[in-house]
């Protein structure tokens, strides 16, 4: 069982920065690959990033590419996404979420088994 927390959510203008943090708890964190998505108000939740289990692979979605970095510290269970240049239209819910790593590509939420509670980013133009 794995529990999940982010925090790091705000308010920033349009070209602003945040880092969002996912803390874990439970047994094996390093066994397993972190994915975020987010969710805007009246939307389907849509794939940002995912890293793999040792943080040396990360895959994003192509709007967000170049803009935002995944990284992890497995020592402190804790999952980063640093996310720049920010639009209004990202404003949304950001969740993190936890699979056990069999090296896939987890970009669907459907294969995920663990999820946080979501920090809600704003970005105002």
């Amino acid at each position: 069982q794995v529990q999940l927390v982010e925090s790091g959510g705000g308010l920033v203008q349009a070209g602003g920065s945040l880092r969002l943090s996912c803390v874990a708890s439970g047994r094996a964190f390093s066994s397993y690959a972190v994915g975020w998505f987010r969710q805007a108000s009246g939307k389907e939740r849509e794939f940002v990033g995912v890293i793999n289990w040792s943080g040396s692979r990360t895959d994003y979605a192509d709007s967000v590419k170049g803009r935002f970095t995944i990284s992890r510290d497995n020592d402190k269970n804790t999952v980063y996404l640093q996310m720049n240049n920010l639009k209004p239209d990202e404003t949304a819910v950001y969740y993190c979420a936890a699979v056990i790593d069999y090296s896939g590509s987890y970009v669907q939420d459907r294969y995920y088994d663990y999820w946080g509670q979501g920090t809600q980013v704003t970005v105002s133009s």
